[in-house]
C-alpha cells in the first residue's frame, strides 16, 4: 500500500537524483527524464514547482539544468512532498481545494479529522529523513551503478 501519490514519489526521486549527480554541473531535465523513463515536459512542470518552493535552483544556459537550492542534509522528504502536493497554508490536503463537503456529517466530523491527524504524523516522520539519507542509501545499494565521477583534489 502506497500512501503517496505518484507525483510526490517522482518529486522525491528527482531531488535525490539531482543531489546525487549535480556536481560539478547542473542536471538537465532531459537527462533526468531519460533516467526515470518520463516525458521531459511532464517532469519539467514538477521541477518548476520544486524551484518555486526553494528546494531546487534552475540554472539557465547551454550547460544549465537543476541543482539543489540548499544542502541536501537540510532538505527533508516531507519538504519535497509538501511542495509536490502544492500544500499551502490555506489549502487542506484532505479536502484538496479547502471546500467543505457537507454531504456527510460522519466524513466532516470524524473521518477527515482522523485522516488529517494521521497525515500530519506521517509527514512528521518524513521530516526525519533527509535527502542526504536517501543519497547515502542509493550509494550503498549502487542504485546508479559505479559510473559516478570521482574527483581527486590532491596537488
Amino acid at each position: 500500500m502506497n500512501l503517496l501519490p505518484r507525483r510526490s514519489l517522482l518529486a522525491v526521486a528527482a531531488v535525490v537524483d539531482i543531489a546525487y549527480h549535480a556536481r560539478p554541473t547542473p542536471i538537465a531535465a532531459k537527462t533526468l527524464a531519460a533516467r526515470h523513463g518520463l516525458p521531459p515536459r511532464h517532469l519539467e512542470t514538477l521541477l518548476q514547482v520544486l524551484v518555486r518552493s526553494g528546494i531546487l535552483k534552475g540554472v539557465r544556459g547551454p550547460r544549465g539544468g537543476y541543482e539543489l537550492a540548499r544542502e541536501r542534509r537540510r532538505i527533508t522528504i516531507a519538504d519535497i512532498i509538501r511542495a509536490a502536493m502544492g500544500e499551502a497554508d490555506d489549502v487542506d490536503p484532505i479536502d484538496g481545494d479547502g471546500a467543505e463537503d457537507d454531504s456527510s456529517r460522519l466524513v466532516t466530523s470524524v473521518v477527515k479529522p482522523m485522516i488529517r491527524s494521521a497525515s500530519e504524523s506521517f509527514l512528521d516522520k518524513l521530516d526525519e529523513i533527509s535527502v542526504e539519507d536517501l543519497c547515502q542509501e542509493a550509494e550503498r545499494r549502487h542504485v546508479f551503478g559505479d559510473n559516478r565521477p570521482v574527483y581527486d583534489f590532491t596537488i
